[in-house]
């Protein structure tokens, strides 16, 4: 008989007086591995601090393992030995990995660290799960792989019979994932249960045995995945994000230029292997790194012009070097890495045009032009506004129309739907198409296809460091039966 490890029954948080989770109830039993897929991220936060430490409800109750842990008319009572391995590492980057596993786990009370005893007792559980990592290594020289490895067995050691994984598809490559499997259902083998959150249905199929999913700060519905129930597809709360998806298919190709705006030659840097590859005016082309290898290259050459071999054109001509204007990169959470805090709003949207407008710094008229154009598309009221004050949503629209002002002939989009919820999601669609119809290419470099498919015309796919596979929009129905939204590329491109 399975022991239950968790059970939130009707639990109700607030947050500064607005309710995070709403009547939540959720239940997981001892070796389950259960998905969550949130429509949204409202009180996903909410979610894994009640996991994570027992805060005051207003209303419901916590049981973990089979002990109540928190009720709505109780004081808080401490923390629950439940670990959360976000996509951002938590793990100290100048320590070692024996150092970051025994030493940094609570409850770790040794006044004399000898590191030879530390490296003993990592080796078995090393072994355990066959993935080669050194106890002696510092976090910085691991992978991203082996750095979410080094989380989870720190979790393991630590004691966590209940394990949230949140999104490490996005940052672990396609043949990574097939190791991750392996390594989670032998640990729940042991009893330990795992919590996956993912941003699609298709994604669970992979590790679940059942996924949840959650709206709004409730779970709405479960699903047994024995069968690859596709049921969630027709509940309201997805039916937009179907649709839209499902009409983006419908339309016919987008009328491209016989033009070629970027060309890969026999490109050498690092990972990279004689990488060739031609794309058009206004086309979208998804770079999916199958080993999360070489796309780090890949952007050095784009950002600097250098590279061991071979040659990178842009509109014909060779790539300068980073500061050539004819290309851009959006980053990762480009509303985090991309806007100026210290700088106006108008100033963060011009930062791109002197090439075009050398006067665009000291020129009023200029800059009351570009607000006069603008200002309906954005908002009069975020021209006042302070970039700690916007949205996320406003803050997206300001970097992709600096790229318009910017009119660069490719722009490269490193993991654009990364912790993006289904609303934002859906506007990043429309802000890259604004790009594509005004000639613009789009490379969208992705571990993981997410969403990135809904756009593209071409899929390149990367394996050690040179091109592996091909995929015209037609053929998308013969990805892997995790590609998000097969099923309508399947229904559109019958094989």
């Amino acid at each position: 008989m399975r022991n239950e490890i968790l059970r939130m029954d009707q639990v109700t948080y607030d947050s500064q007086g607005v309710a995070q989770l709403d009547n939540f109830s959720l239940s997981m039993w001892e070796g389950e591995i259960l998905g969550l897929v949130p429509v949204n991220n409202y009180g996903v936060e909410a979610l894994f601090s009640l996991l994570t430490q027992n805060l005051p409800l207003r209303g419901g109750y916590v049981y973990y393992r089979e002990k109540l842990v928190n009720d709505w008319h109780s004081p808080c009572r401490g923390s629950n030995r439940v670990s959360v391995i976000r996509n951002e590492s938590c793990l100290a980057k100048d320590l070692t990995v024996a150092d970051n596993i025994f030493v940094l786990r609570p409850g770790f009370r040794k006044w004399r660290i000898r590191p030879r005893i530390l490296r003993e007792q990592l080796i078995p559980f090393i072994q355990e799960i066959g993935v080669p990592i050194r106890a002696d290594a510092y976090i910085d020289e691991l992978t991203p792989f082996q750095r979410f490895v080094v989380e989870l067995l720190k979790a393991i050691v630590a004691g966590s019979r209940l394990i949230v994984l949140e999104n490490v598809d996005a940052f672990i490559s396609e043949s990574e994932l097939a190791k991750l499997q392996e390594i989670l259902l032998h640990y729940a083998e042991k009893g330990t249960a795992f919590l996956y959150l993912s941003a699609h249905f298709e994604e669970t199929l992979r590790f679940c045995h059942r996924t949840a999913l959650m709206s709004n700060g409730r779970i709405l519905k479960y699903f047994d995945l024995k069968g690859g129930s596709r049921d969630m597809l027709c509940l309201p709360c997805v039916e937009d994000y179907d649709r839209w998806v499902r009409a983006r298919l419908e339309e016919p190709g987008r009328k491209r230029r016989d033009t070629a705006v970027l060309e890969l030659r026999s490109l050498c840097r690092g990972s990279l292997r004689d990488v060739s590859l031609l794309v058009q005016a206004g086309e979208c082309v998804v770079i999916q790194d199958m080993d999360n290898c070489a796309l780090r290259d890949l952007l050095a050459v784009v950002r600097t012009g250098r590279r061991s071999a071979g040659e990178i054109l842009v509109g014909g001509r060779p790539l300068r070097s980073g500061l050539d204007r004819s290309v851009a990169v959006v980053q990762e959470r480009p509303m985090e890495t991309m806007l100026f805090p210290s700088m106006s709003y108008m100033d963060n949207l011009c930062f791109n045009m002197d090439h075009r407008f050398p006067h665009i710094w000291t020129s009023r008229g200029m800059r009351r032009s570009i607000r006069e154009e603008y200002g309906p598309r954005l908002g009069e009221e975020v021209f006042d506004k302070r970039i700690s004050e916007l949205t996320n949503r406003q803050k997206y629209d300001l970097v992709f129309t600096r790229l318009l002002l910017q009119r660069p002939k490719v722009v490269f989009c490193v993991h654009p739907f990364k912790k993006a919820d289904v609303s934002i999601r859906s506007h990043l669609w429309k802000l890259m198409e604004q790009l594509l119809e005004k000639d613009i290419a789009v490379v969208i470099l992705a571990v993981n296809l997410a969403d990135s498919l809904a756009l593209a015309d071409r899929l390149i796919r990367l394996r050690q460091g040179t091109v592996h596979e091909a995929y015209q929009r037609e053929d998308f129905a013969k990805l892997p039966a995790s590609t998000p939204w097969l099923y309508l590329y399947q229904e559109k491109y019958p094989q």
